[in-house]
């Protein structure tokens, strides 16, 4: 039986930069990423400013307790491989003052995902939260992790249209998007880490595929979501379209020959370039 890392850690190292270690923990770039995301769904499928605040800022706090939850419970694989970005694992920040964050997050988040609405509260605590969530508890370490990430993206378009007035559900291409578009950016950002990872007992997808698999298999599932962001709306794809469907191709080449963190950014950027053809269409 294998036996996992302890997520006791040193001694906190006191700094002058605890807030900032904070934020590093909480996955900004993600965090980050996954908010401006959803403030560009709330233009595109029409919210007032009210209910577009509140979807935005559900999400930003959820997504804070995901990236936070991460660092904590990772902690001791993260020291075992000597990780140098992650502040809980180095003791740059307190694990005391990362459970408190959680829970204020997560009681904000609670509070402003219901003022949404019911439907949309259930769908972003149950399907979106919950399912990053459940990411970091366990499923990442199985052939599932893939799992999580397509049903927390695919659902980020119902979580904001359920939040607007007419409190109905996305067309069916928007929510495919978001799935293809989570799977992709999993299997990419998982990229830099396998060897850590599988040292560390962690064999999602990812590890499981290797990574010359993943390289290959990465590509296909963006480019699948691309298409169906230019081609899934009814009417005559505009010619316009066609150039941003070119350009999704050119950032899953980055993708595929990109080092380090380049890939998953490059993911993102697709997925920022699929959001933007929304509003255009």
């Amino acid at each position: 039986m294998t036996t996992e890392p302890t997520t006791a850690g040193p001694p906190v190292r006191p700094r002058a930069g605890t807030l900032g270690a904070l934020v590093r923990a909480s996955h900004a770039g993600p965090t980050v990423a996954v908010t401006v995301l959803t403030a560009l769904l709330t233009v595109a499928l029409d919210l007032t400013a009210r209910p577009a605040s509140l979807v935005t800022a559900a999400v930003f706090t959820g997504q804070l307790t995901i990236g936070w939850s991460n660092d904590l419970l990772d902690a001791g694989r993260d020291r075992a491989v000597h990780r140098a970005d992650k502040p809980v694992a180095r003791g740059e920040v307190s694990t005391k003052l990362v459970r408190t964050a959680i829970g204020a997050a997560g009681l904000t988040c609670l509070v402003l995902s219901m003022a949404c609405g019911w439907r949309s509260g259930l769908a972003h605590l149950l399907l979106g939260v919950g399912s990053g969530w459940a990411y970091n508890l366990g499923l990442k370490r199985t052939g599932w992790s893939a799992l999580p990430y397509a049903v927390a993206f695919g659902i980020l378009p119902a979580v904001v249209s359920l939040a607007g007035p007419d409190r109905g559900w996305p067309p069916g291409w928007m929510v495919a998007t978001g799935a293809l578009l989570g799977v992709g950016a999993h299997l990419l950002n998982a990229l830099p880490d396998l060897a850590d990872d599988a040292a560390t007992g962690v064999h999602g997808l990812p590890q499981r595929l290797g990574a010359a698999r993943v390289r290959m298999l990465a590509p296909a599932v963006l480019l699948a979501g691309s298409a169906v962001a230019t081609l899934g709306p009814a009417g005559t794809v505009p010619a316009w379209s066609w150039t941003v469907l070119g350009g999704c191709v050119l950032l899953t080449v980055v993708a595929v020959v990109g080092r380090g963190r380049v890939p998953f950014l490059a993911a993102i950027g697709i997925a920022l370039v699929d959001v933007v053809a929304l509003l255009a269409r």
